[in-house]
């Protein structure tokens, strides 16, 4: 129970960090946010066009009102309605009404199919742009935190770019259109229905900055929300909670940032609640208001109030309640989305650690690819601190075409970080890595990658079927190519056993397969890409003896001819290295064959006695 209240408290404390959140001060952000719509321009014309069009349409019938009265029901001759003149009115209002629906509509699709194109433009771009980042942007980042950015801020955008433009202008034009038609109505009237204007500006503006706190807050709680489902709902985190049994705990941790999430929620929305309340009241009395001071000014001898004038005026400014209401809604959601904005444009403007050089070249080809080669490399990952030892340190060694090397030493030691630094996964802090004879830094990254094959200890396989998991080595690859690489991997005949065949369904992260299977199929993967140089990093070391035997015939076989960088556990399996590179404290201490390693009695012939001996090898 200690333990559970434990992690209670630290999920209170998560809460608490969300609840403190501030939104990233982003410079000259209304600019970029405008900057979104510039591919759209032409469209954005038309919009323009259609809402000065439609609001402009708005305020005319309420003048024709004027003259329905004053010239259709009650003319000034007397006498009764003048019924022609009375239908030619109202036959030109009922036409004002059919084409302002029209335009409408096509004013709602123009602005629809903009705001989500620009939408879905800010979504790539974020996408694209987190692809781009290096590793280690992710080893200290949240997968649930990256998610929620992409998916709960740029969806929390949505409204404002699909609606903003076209109710901002339309409600813009058609507040000034009302203005306008209610000044030549009755200036005095004018003067009273727009008295409190200015004081409820300021008003709403006070409302919007703290919405847009709210707002900051409530975002940053979906993103501990997210990263917790995404922790604990998939099928790795389903099996530790189980295996721990601490689904109790997860749920209580899930449910202190909920809690945290309905409280944001519902001070989000209440934030403008009594504010919009007040403007409903004060825009809803005008009519009674204008009632009475029109009552005042005819006793006064006023002879421009008139009964048409006074419906007209009424007309008018019932139509300006709800466009006045309408801009303050946009204007406060425009101010609470500057917070989302803001933390969308942060991550537009990460700056991936490891790119090119402006004058990177493709890796040349020749004799020397696939030669691998450490000059005095040392290396410290970005997070460590200041006054800690490099994880590796002057590290020298030269691997040729076409060679096996093997990395061992104990746990810790910077056998992985190795393969790291080979593809340029990381820079090197000092020294330099050569690939074919060049700088790695000289190099595209993506001509490196494309001359590189990974197969790694954790096997990642996507939620699709087998054949979909080889083709993403080789998008274009024959149905012949991947059974020639599933046969090297010594895989087909396991895959034609299933019912499905190479459309068998491997489920999330391959669960619905074996360990071995999987290594197999990620080695076949690996051989469709077809790589010049090839890392196995403990490719083998969390499976069980025969599935280890598989798999390293299936590593034998596709490490032959290219040259093989083996990060390896068990010694065993690189008995027939070519050369062998034992790494302590991030130095290589040893390199040699395996029998001259032996015969050396020294570091490497003391491990490989611990694991015949069946004895631990100690970190």
């Amino acid at each position: 129970m200690g333990k559970a209240r434990t992690r209670i408290s630290a999920a209170d404390e998560d809460a608490q960090r969300a609840a403190n959140a501030e939104a990233p001060k982003i410079p000259h952000l209304g600019r970029r946010i405008a900057e979104l719509f510039r591919p759209y321009r032409s469209g954005l014309a038309v919009v323009v066009a259609l809402v000065f069009v439609g609001a402009a349409l708005t305020v005319v019938p309420p003048l024709l009102t004027e003259r329905a009265f004053d010239d259709g029901l009650f003319p000034e001759g007397g006498g009764g309605p003048d019924l022609p003149v009375l239908a030619e009115i109202v036959g030109l209002m009922i036409a004002i009404f059919i084409a302002s629906a029209m335009l409408g509509v096509w004013q709602t699709w123009l602005t629809a199919n903009i705001g989500n194109k620009v939408m879905g433009d800010l979504r790539v771009r974020l996408f694209e742009r987190l692809q781009s980042m290096e590793l280690a942007f992710f080893t200290r980042t949240k997968t649930g935190v990256i998610q929620s950015r992409l998916q709960n801020d740029v969806g929390g955008v949505a409204s404002v770019l699909t609606n903003t433009v076209s109710s901002v202008l339309g409600n813009t034009v058609t507040v000034i259109a009302a203005f306008v038609a209610m000044l030549l109505l009755s200036w005095e009237l004018t003067l009273i229905a727009l008295v409190l204007m200015p004081f409820m500006a300021l008003a709403q503006r006070r409302v919007g900055r703290v919405r847009a706190k709210i707002a900051a807050k409530t975002q940053e709680s979906l993103s501990e929300m997210t990263a917790i489902t995404q922790e604990t709902l998939s099928v790795s985190g389903i099996l530790l909670s189980k295996s721990f049994t601490r689904q109790a705990a997860e749920t209580a941790r899930y449910s202190a940032e909920n809690r945290n999430q309905i409280r944001l929620q519902v001070r989000q929305v209440m934030s403008g609640q009594w504010f919009f309340a007040l403007v409903n009241i004060f825009l809803s009395s005008i009519p009674a208001i204008v009632y009475l001071v029109s009552g005042w000014l005819i006793t006064g001898g006023s002879a421009d109030i008139t009964a048409g004038t006074i419906v007209a005026f009424t007309t008018v400014q019932a139509r300006l309640l709800f466009p006045m209401l309408g801009i303050m809604r946009v204007a406060l959601d425009v101010q609470t989305s500057t917070a989302l904005f803001a933390r969308i444009f942060e991550y537009l403007d990460l700056r991936p650690a490891i790119t090119d050089a402006p004058e990177a070249i493709d890796v040349p080809g020749g004799p020397a690819l696939g030669r691998v080669e450490f000059e005095d490399v040392s290396f410290s990952y970005p997070d460590s601190a200041g006054d800690a030892r490099p994880t590796i340190e002057d590290m020298r060694f030269r691997i040729e075409p076409g060679q096996f090397a093997a990395f061992v030493g104990p746990s810790g030691a910077g056998k992985t970080t190795v393969s790291y630094l080979v593809p340029r996964l990381f820079d090197a802090t000092s020294g330099t890595v050569r690939f074919a004879g060049e700088d790695v830094r000289d190099l595209r990254g993506d001509s490196l990658l494309s001359h590189v094959g990974i197969v790694s200890q954790e096997t990642y396989l996507f939620h699709a079927s087998i054949a979909d998991n080889l083709r993403y080595a080789k998008p274009d690859a024959t149905d012949a190519e991947l059974e020639r690489a599933a046969r090297a991997a010594n895989i087909h005949e396991t895959i034609t056993s299933f019912p499905d065949g190479y459309d068998t369904l491997v489920g999330e992260r391959g669960y619905r397969l074996s360990g071995g299977e999987k290594q197999r199929i990620a080695i076949a993967r690996v051989l469709l890409k077809d790589p010049e140089v090839l890392v196995l990093d403990e490719a083998t070391s969390a499976l069980d003896t025969i599935s280890e035997r598989v798999v390293q015939d299936a590593l034998d076989d596709a490490a032959r001819g290219r040259t093989t960088i083996a990060i390896a556990h068990r010694l065993s399996t690189i008995v027939g290295a070519d050369v062998v590179f034992v790494v302590v404290g991030g130095r290589i201490v040893e390199q040699g064959t395996h029998a001259e390693l032996l015969a050396a009695g020294g570091v490497y012939a003391r491990l490989y006695a611990q694991q015949a001996e069946g004895v631990p090898v100690a970190d």
